[in-house]
């Protein structure tokens, strides 16, 4: 008897050396990934790049996802385009305008996340719902004001002295560059800090209410709460001139982090606006796990032309109106 059990105390102490050399999902998925308090742990370094378009082409009307063959086809003549801008910049006589160095500066995504064809998942058909008519005289309004006919800095977009925006949001949608962001976690309290524009949102995750509606912030009032093993962010109260492709301050926001492996995070955020879209949408992006850290976002510092771009209007306007031109 006394044998048995050393024999067995011996091989139950061997099966703990060998789950111990496991890999950790190999280990226990379940358990590897979460913090003292029991929660899914989110933290680290994601990145989003993608290149799943927003919206569904509509030659790609009702197909949800590619075969593996028409998914490589289509991020092979996605690489030749890029390659042959670039070499157009490249071949371009002098004095002539190049823009963005697509190999320079630009992270655009190589591949289709999942092979999905939109990042939109509902509607169904991979579309944003219809926009209100009221929103394109918003839009054209903001387009003034980014122009020339600004009055005071007031006028000028936020986002052209880098201070939000992007691909930043709230939500987070990939763009050409910065596309990373750096989770942050403790018991009641998620930070999200992403790399474009140093944007750092601290969202409670203690169950405090949300601020007075007559409070108004750039990125909103945020609240986090947990559904199961998904972290959810609700926010509310977006200033008017924060803008989510022509949304206005009743825009509600819910976005949902669900850690689905040790390298990956679905972030899925749903939008609703009734000022401006027909009904609400839902979009996925997958995020991939980076060694990489954030680096610094240099944008604005340094940069004193507000004043100069404000003044040089106003001497156009003086001009303008000593010609007899009354236009503003």
């Amino acid at each position: 008897m006394t044998r048995r059990l050393s024999n067995a105390a011996g091989a139950a102490a061997m099966a703990v050396a060998l789950v111990a050399l496991l890999p950790a999902g190999a280990a226990g998925q379940e358990t590897s990934f979460r913090t003292p308090d029991g929660h899914p742990d989110l933290q680290g370094v994601w990145n989003f790049s993608t290149a799943t378009p927003m919206e569904r082409p509509e030659d790609l009307a009702g197909q949800t996802t590619l075969t593996a063959e028409e998914a490589a086809a289509w991020e092979q003549r996605l690489a030749e385009q890029r390659a042959a801008n670039e070499s157009e910049r490249e071949d371009a006589p002098l004095g002539a305008r190049l823009g963005y160095s697509v190999r320079v500066w630009f992270e655009h995504g190589h591949t289709l996340s999942e092979q999905r064809t939109s990042l939109v998942i509902d509607p169904p058909d991979g579309r944003i719902p219809a926009v209100r008519p009221e929103v394109a005289a918003r839009a054209e309004l903001r387009s003034l004001l980014r122009g020339r006919h600004a009055h005071g800095p007031e006028d000028r977009g936020a986002s052209e002295r880098c201070l939000l925006g992007f691909n930043s949001g709230p939500p987070m949608t990939p763009s050409a560059y910065n596309n990373n962001v750096q989770l942050f976690q403790t018991a009641d309290h998620v930070v999200i800090l992403n790399e474009m524009v140093h944007n750092a949102r601290i969202v409670p995750l203690d169950g405090r209410p949300h601020l007075p509606a007559h409070l108004r912030q750039w990125v909103g009032d945020s609240r986090a709460s947990w559904d199961g093993d998904t972290l959810v962010i609700e926010t509310r109260n977006f200033l008017g001139e924060t803008s989510l492709r022509g949304s206005s301050a009743n825009l509600h926001l819910v976005e949902r982090f669900t850690r689905a492996g040790a390298d990956t995070l679905i972030y899925e955020f749903t939008v609703n606006d009734p000022t401006s879209w027909a009904g609400p949408w839902t979009a996925q992006v997958q995020m991939n796990r980076t060694s990489e850290p954030l680096y610094e976002y240099a944008c604005h510092e340094g940069n004193y032309s507000m004043a100069s771009s404000l003044s040089g209007a106003r001497a156009m306007d003086a001009w303008e109106a000593a010609a007899g031109d009354d236009s503003p």
